[in-house]
């Protein structure tokens, strides 16, 4: 029997058509499109205005893209993961709800919550799954409806965070494609210096933490970015050393899209020259579980068969890692 990888074989994506630019930003905080430029990369993300949208709708779209860009029948698919870090309620399962809504009856599903690394260990799992043998199609949906946790009037995270879903479908390959090899972490050092700190078991809801704004998210940027840097960048630096794989051998490195000179470090640690650096954060800013899969969908026509891509992403918590990938198909 031949060795089963997992590759993915499709991709999908969504974003709500509301820009909010860094024009626009400049009315509502103290704050420029020059200063937001220089130290993030970002000029516009988009927002899902409609309030009776959750995280949810977002998803169904990004999955109902692939489903018809790849022709691919929906009763066929075994398993959802749901990559999120805003689930339409903390109970029920929002990818259990999008899995009924986009007509997956067949396939059972779940949450999987690892802040802006959730896409990155749902690629970690969902391989796994098809690796097993047990399952063919695995849907990953990562998606985010982050303007629902962000305080607009707080400048240090208001300028960074965007809504949007992408989707990409795990299934087995047989020439040695997909899925090569991975390295994730974690540390709960992060814990105090990005979170929502209300809502949650330890800080439940109420009218004290609705009035003191503790249910938006807030963070240390200098302490999350020295993180990200060093981070990241070793990640991504060590699954080259482990896997005897040099900048030459890189065809595509796909970054989280949190900050530009994040992405820049992690480049310059590979060595890479930047028309190798995959980037879309200048239009979606930082959508957290969604960036990934954005960036797949965006840059799809450049991703050739046999090319080795190299995925890196860190998160609060903190969450990180790197996964090697050789891409499977290409785009017709």
């Amino acid at each position: 029997m031949n060795t089963i990888t997992a590759a993915i074989t499709a991709v999908g994506a969504y974003v709500p058509d509301f820009v909010l630019s860094n024009k626009v930003l400049e009315t509502m905080v103290d704050t420029n499109d020059e200063w937001i430029t220089t130290r993030t990369g970002i000029k516009e993300r988009r927002i899902l205005k409609d309030k009776d949208k959750g995280t949810s709708f977002l998803a169904i779209k990004a999955a109902q893209d692939l489903l018809a860009k790849g022709n691919i029948d929906p009763l066929d698919i075994d398993l959802i993961i749901m990559a999120t870090a805003t689930p339409d309620m903390p109970v029920a399962s929002t990818g259990v709800y999008v899995a009924t809504e986009i007509g997956a009856t067949n396939a059972f599903a779940y949450d999987l919550q690892a802040a802006c690394s959730s896409f990155l260990y749902g690629m970690s799992t969902a391989a796994a799954y098809v690796q097993s043998g047990r399952y063919k199609k695995v849907l990953l949906i990562g998606a985010d409806k982050m303007s629902s946790i962000v305080d607009y009037t707080d400048r240090s995270t208001c300028i960074i965070f965007g809504d949007g879903a992408g989707a990409v479908l795990f299934e087995p390959n047989y020439e040695g494609l997909g899925l090569q090899d991975e390295y994730l972490r974690s540390d709960g050092v992060g814990r105090d210096f990005l979170k929502i700190d209300a809502g949650g078991s330890l800080h439940p809801a109420s009218l004290e933490t609705i009035k003191e704004n503790r249910h938006n998210i807030v963070q240390d940027g200098k302490t999350v970015f020295k993180y990200a840097v060093t981070n990241m960048a070793d990640a991504s630096e060590l699954i080259l050393k482990r896997n005897n794989l040099t900048n030459e051998d890189v065809d595509w490195l796909v970054p989280h899209q949190a900050n530009k000179r994040i992405i820049d470090a992690t480049a310059s640690r590979m060595n890479l020259e930047e028309s190798k650096v995959l980037m879309n954060i200048e239009k979606y800013g930082n959508t957290t579980s969604a960036t990934l899969p954005l960036v797949l969908n965006d840059f799809e026509h450049l991703l050739k068969k046999g090319d080795t891509v190299v995925f890196a992403a860190f998160g609060g918590g903190f969450t990180w890692g790197s996964i090697y990938l050789k891409w499977a198909y290409d785009k017709k």
